[in-house]
C-alpha cells in the first residue's frame, strides 16, 4: 500500500528546499503525496509554488501584520493539527528551522505520527543566534523519527545530542537539487529570469555584489551597520550592489533611509527564485545574513561573506566558501575589499569545494521514506 506523506512548509526558503522532494514523491507510486502550506511568507511563498508547479491541498494563510511569535505559533499548531486530523498521514515532512517546521513536528508528535526532518542537525551553539531558529530546530530534533542531515557535520551534531544513530542519514541538501532544477529551466526558458536585464545593462562593466539581509537578530543596530557597510562599499566606482530588500519593515525602513538615491545601489523588490538564481549567476560575491545563500552561492562558485556572528553551516566556513564577518561595518567593508582587490584571495574562495550536496538529495530522502 502506498504511504501517505504530508509535506508541511510555509516560507520561501522551505518551499525552495522542499519542492524537489515533493516532485520526487509525486512521481513515485510508492507514495500518496499531499502538501500543506501555512502562508508564513505569503507572496514570496506563492512565487516558488508557481515556478515549481505545486498546488497545495491545504493553505492555512496564517500570516497577519505584526503578529507576535507566540500568536503565530498558536495559529500554526492548531491549524496544522486540523489538517493532520483530516489527512491521517503515515509521515509528516518538515524542513529546517521555521515556526512552521517546529509546529508541524509538534502537531505530528501529539498524534504519534512520525516526522521526517529535512536539513536536520544544523547548530550554531547559541540559542539567540539565529533567533528563534536555533531553538526551533533543536525542538524538532527531539521529536523526529528520521533526521535527514545535509552533511556529516550536521549528523555528528545530532549524535552528540544522543539522537539514535539509526535514525540519522546524510542525504545532502535539497537546495542544490532546487538550484540545478531552476538553472536548467532558465537555460531552456531565459525569459523566466529576464527581469534583471535592465539592471545588468545599467551596471555593465561593474562587478556586481548581491546583498540579502533579513535576520531578526540583526534588527536595529545590526541592520544599521549593514546599511553603513553597503554605503561605504558603494563609494567604489568599479562595483554595483543589487539588494532585493526584504518586506519586513525592520529591514526596509533602514535600507530605504540609508541607501536610496545611491547611483550604484539598486534597492529592488524581493526576487522570485529564478531571478534570484540569476543574481547569484551574475554577481561577483554575496553579502548575506541568510542561511540558504551560504549553500547556494558556492554551488555557482561565488564567495559568501556572512553578516552574522555565528553560523549553523560551519561546513562552508571550513571549506573556504564562506567567511563570517559579523555586522561590524568596518569588517564587512574590509573583507569585501579584500575579495575585490586580491585576485588570489577571491580565487581561493570561488574555487573551494561546495560541501552541501550533489543534486540528488530528494531521491535519497524519498527512498528513506519508502522504508
Amino acid at each position: 500500500m502506498a504511504r501517505r506523506i504530508l509535506t508541511v512548509f510555509g516560507t520561501r526558503p522551505e518551499a525552495i528546499k522542499l519542492f524537489p522532494l515533493v516532485h520526487a514523491l509525486e512521481g513515485d507510486n510508492r507514495f500518496v503525496s499531499r502538501v500543506c502550506v501555512t502562508g508564513q511568507h505569503r507572496g514570496m511563498l506563492d512565487q516558488v509554488l508557481e515556478i515549481a508547479g505545486i498546488a497545495p491541498g491545504h493553505d492555512l494563510d496564517v500570516m497577519q501584520p505584526d503578529q507576535s511569535l507566540d500568536a503565530l505559533t498558536a495559529r500554526l499548531l492548531t491549524g496544522i493539527g486540523q489538517v493532520l486530523d483530516v489527512e491521517q498521514p503515515d509521515w509528516v515532512v518538515v524542513q529546517g528551522d521555521t515556526a512552521t517546521a517546529m509546529c508541524g513536528a509538534l502537531a505530528a508528535y501529539y498524534r504519534k505520527i512520525p516526522v521526517a526532518h529535512v536539513e536536520a542537525g544544523l547548530r550554531s551553539g547559541n540559542i539567540h543566534h539565529p533567533w528563534p531558529e536555533e531553538i526551533n530546530r533543536r525542538i524538532i530534533g527531539t521529536m523526529a523519527a528520521l533526521h535527514c542531515a545535509p552533511t556529516e557535520t550536521a549528523a555528528e551534531a545530532l549524535r552528540r545530542e544522543n539522537v539514535d544513530p539509526a535514525t540519522i542519514r546524510v542525504t545532502g541538501n535539497t537546495v542544490i537539487d532546487a538550484l540545478h532544477w531552476v538553472a536548467a529551466r532558465i537555460r531552456s526558458r531565459p525569459e523566466l529570469a529576464g527581469g534583471l536585464a535592465d539592471l545588468e545593462a545599467r551596471f555593465a562593466g561593474k562587478r556586481i555584489i548581491g546583498v540579502t539581509s533579513h535576520r531578526r537578530e540583526n534588527f536595529g543596530e545590526g541592520m544599521q551597520a549593514i546599511a553603513d557597510a553597503i554605503r561605504r562599499i558603494a563609494t567604489r566606482g568599479d562595483v554595483a550592489l543589487i539588494f532585493p530588500v526584504h518586506l519586513n519593515p525592520n529591514v526596509r525602513s533602514v535600507m530605504q533611509a540609508e541607501l536610496s538615491g545611491l547611483d550604484n545601489v539598486a534597492l529592488i523588490e524581493p526576487l522570485d527564485y529564478p531571478h534570484f538564481v540569476r543574481l547569484l549567476d551574475i554577481c561577483t560575491l554575496m553579502l548575506t545574513d541568510s542561511g540558504g545563500v551560504q549553500e547556494e552561492a558556492p554551488a555557482l562558485g561565488k564567495p559568501v561573506l556572512v553578516m552574522r556572528e555565528t553560523t549553523e553551516r560551519p561546513e562552508g566556513v571550513a571549506a573556504g566558501t564562506a567567511r563570517l564577518v559579523g555586522t561590524d561595518a568596518a569588517r564587512i567593508v574590509a573583507e569585501a575589499t579584500r575579495l575585490l582587490d586580491d585576485a588570489q584571495a577571491y580565487a581561493e574562495m570561488a574555487r573551494a569545494h561546495n560541501p552541501f550536496g550533489d543534486g540528488k538529495s530528494a531521491r535519497r530522502i524519498a527512498d528513506l521514506l519508502a522504508g
